[in-house]
Formats: structure tokens, C-alpha cells, sequence
């Protein structure tokens, strides 16, 4: 048996424990975020061995601004914790029920789904977001993150584990793989007999690689080609509004936006304005010929690549388009399904938007920066989904669980 092996036969005894181990998940939340936030300096100090080691390797600076941790975002962490252990607890919750003609009492129940496996990049504040989520929906957890927070990951861990079993449950409910060789996720990817779930959180590469190679279950998350349509009614101060906070307020998260499609009723007003707030950061346009008649020649000639790329970057494609059918088709072709929005004053054409856009999120005159756990009262999140089996959105507690039939009889037979 390999070592991940063993940590998945570990990791299965934990679940069963968990599933049942109600008030005492909180009482691990509660040791975990203390237990954080006493670890602070020994955080840090591991922390800055993968900044050195950041810096010697050649990241960049915004990656190496994802993989610090001070005082600041520890206590960030820490609070983050107790939000979940104060977040309802979805095990055991009465989907539905019924009684059959026969006297039957038939009851569908949230339940954990048991083992679930999460590969993830540089971030290491993920090594805590993901195991508590994990653990306060009833699941054991094996994490494997990048070789660049490695030393983060590790301390990270071993602090949870250990306030874990102070509270009397399994340490293997969070579990850490060392390896960060492209062996060990290929190997947790096969690991059919102990996992029930695998869950990649990071950038397309690795999220292509996993649901392409893993055989077993995958939620698909992050991509986020995300649009945002002007209609030929909208209030043009609120579309530059939110098209400056949908693209400049985080552009490298999925739920920024990539493409704005601009009715052709109302571009030659609408464009000067939404260019002239998206300079105060001095986002790149490419537009499409029409865009570039109406702003000039600093819009760059949009290709077609530029409509298919999730660019987290001050980078915009620009379209002007005909009609609502030609903003949905465009849409239907090249979004990734994450979130989509309209800005119109049309109650019509919103309601019609909610409708025929494919999206995990649909929005009607507000930013898609708002697709998020907590934004939406669900509490932290592990990422948002953009596949339609199981879970779709935000994966928050309830899309951690799975459900089964419990049926309670006096005696009947078939």
C-alpha cells in the first residue's frame, strides 16, 4: 500500500466518526481558529521560507502576493473558521418527506459524502478554507497543494490536526499530502477505493488536468469567461459602474468579467463613458471594428481569440452588437458558464436574459464580482461550480453533502 493509499484508508475510518459526530465539529472549529492564531509566528516563519523560495524561483509579483500570510490575513483565516462553526449544520437535515398509502415514512436526509479529495495551487489560506468546510459538513479531507506553499501547507496542517484530536475526533480528518511531484495528484486522482469526491481549486491548466485525468468524481470549478451585455435601454452611468467594478476590483478572480457587448442603439453614448472610467486603471481594450470607429485607435483590433480568453488581467474585449439575440449568442458560444449580466431598464428583456443564459450565476444590473459563498449567505466556499451535475455556484456546506432515503416501517412487506 502506498503512502496516499494509507492516507485514504485513514481518511474513510475518519469519515465514518465525523458522520456522526454532531457538536463536536464545532468544538474542532472553535480549537482550529484558536490554535491558528496561537501559531501565528510559527505561520509566518514557514510562510516566509516559501516567499524565499518564491523569489529564488521567479514568481511573479502577484503570485507572490497570493502566497503571503501575516498577522492580518492569519486572523482573517482565523475568523473565517469561526463563520462556518457558526453556520447551521447541514447533516441530518429533512430534505423532503412522506407517508405511503401503506404506512410507509419515507424521509430524504443530508449526508456527508464522505472522503473528499481537493487539489489546489499557490494560496495556502485554501489548506484552512477547504479542511473546515470539509469538516463541518461531515467529511474527512485530503488536501494537496502546490510545491510553492508547500512549507505554509505543512504548518497550516499540522496545527489543525493537532487541534482536532484535542477535541477528541480523528487527527486523519484533515490530512496533508507532502509530495507535490506530479505522481502524488496523479495518484489521489485514482484513488477509487477511498475517495468519493475530488474537487481542483486553481487556475484552467489544473482544473483541465484533473477532470480530464481523474477517475473519480470531479466538480469542475473556476473557469470564469464571464460577460457583461448593455442593453439598448440601460442606464449608462450604472453600466460604466459596473463594468469598472466587475473588471478592475479583482481581475484575476473567475468572477471577473472578460467581454462587454454593447447594444449598437446606444454605443456611441455608452462607450466614451465606460472608457473613460476603465482608464482611471488603465485597462487595455480590444474591441471589434465598430468599437474602435466610435473610441479610436487606442483599442487594440480585437481577434477571435480575444472572446474566447479568460484574461485575469486589466485586459477587455469590446463588441458592439446588433440585438439582444446577437449578445446571447455570443454569449452561448463563448461564456464559460460561470456568471453572465445584463444592465437594462427593459423588465422584458431581463426576465428573457435569466432565461435562455446558460450560467451557474445570471445577473440583472449588478456586478458578477458578487458570485461568492459569502456574498450570496452561504457562508464560505470552496469554489464555484460551472458544471450542472450535483452542485452548480458556490460550493458552500449543503454542496458538500450528499443525501439518502430513510424509511420507517411497522411491519410491511412486499
Amino acid at each position: 500500500m502506498t503512502i496516499i493509499e494509507e492516507m485514504g484508508a485513514k481518511a474513510k475510518i475518519a469519515s465514518r466518526t465525523l458522520a456522526t459526530a454532531g457538536e463536536k465539529k464545532n468544538d474542532a472549529l472553535k480549537a482550529i481558529a484558536k490554535a491558528l492564531k496561537d501559531g501565528t509566528e510559527k505561520i509566518i516563519s514557514a510562510n516566509k521560507t516559501d516567499l524565499e523560495n518564491g523569489k529564488a524561483n521567479g514568481l511573479s509579483a502577484a503570485l507572490l502576493d497570493r502566497l503571503m500570510l501575516n498577522e492580518s490575513r492569519i486572523e482573517g483565516i482565523a475568523q473565517g473558521v469561526l463563520e462556518v462553526a457558526a453556520l447551521p449544520d447541514p447533516i441530518g437535515t429533512v430534505i423532503s418527506g412522506s407517508t405511503r398509502p401503506n404506512g410507509l415514512k419515507i424521509s430524504k436526509v443530508r449526508v456527508p459524502m464522505g472522503v473528499i479529495g481537493i487539489i489546489f495551487e499557490s494560496r495556502p489560506n485554501v489548506t484552512a478554507d477547504a479542511a473546515v468546510l470539509c469538516l463541518k459538513s461531515g467529511n474527512s479531507v485530503i488536501l494537496r497543494g502546490g510545491k510553492e506553499a508547500i512549507n505554509s501547507n505543512k504548518c497550516i496542517a499540522d496545527i489543525m490536526r493537532n487541534a482536532v484530536e484535542s477535541v477528541g475526533l480523528d487527527k486523519n480528518s484533515i490530512q496533508l499530502i507532502e509530495d507535490t511531484s506530479r505522481q502524488s495528484s496523479t495518484e489521489l486522482m485514482g484513488l477509487t477505493e477511498y475517495l468519493d469526491l475530488l474537487i481542483p481549486r486553481g487556475g484552467k491548466g489544473l482544473i483541465k488536468a484533473v477532470v480530464e485525468n481523474a477517475k473519480v468524481p470531479v466538480i469542475e470549478t473556476g473557469a470564469g469567461n464571464c460577460h457583461v451585455y448593455v442593453d439598448e435601454s440601460a442606464d449608462i452611468s450604472m453600466a460604466a459602474d459596473i463594468i469598472y467594478n466587475a473588471k478592475t476590483s479583482r481581475p484575476s478572480v473567475c468572477n471577473a468579467i472578460e467581454t462587454i457587448l454593447v447594444h449598437n442603439a446606444i454605443a456611441e453614448k455608452a462607450l466614451p463613458v465606460i472608457k473613460a472610467r476603465l482608464d482611471e486603471k488603465n485597462v487595455e481594450l480590444r474591441g471589434c471594428e465598430r468599437t474602435r470607429e466610435i473610441l479610436g485607435s487606442s483599442v487594440i483590433p480585437a481577434e477571435e481569440s480575444d472572446w474566447e480568453t479568460e484574461y485575469g488581467d486589466y485586459i477587455l474585449a469590446v463588441k458592439v452588437v446588433d440585438s439582444f439575440d446577437d449578445a446571447t449568442d455570443h454569449i452561448a458560444k463563448y461564456s464559460s458558464g460561470h456568471s453572465e449580466c445584463i444592465i437594462t431598464e427593459n423588465y422584458r428583456n431581463a426576465r428573457k436574459f435569466t432565461e435562455v443564459i446558460d450560467a451557474a450565476a445570471v445577473y440583472v444590473n449588478a456586478s458578477t464580482r458578487f458570485t461568492d459563498g459569502g456574498m450570496f449567505g452561504l457562508g464560505a466556499e470552496i469554489g464555484i461550480s460551472t458544471q450542472k451535475l450535483h452542485a452548480r455556484g458556490p460550493l458552500g456546506l449543503n454542496e458538500l453533502t450528499s443525501m439518502k432515503f430513510v424509511i420507517e416501517g411497522d411491519g410491511q412487506v412486499r
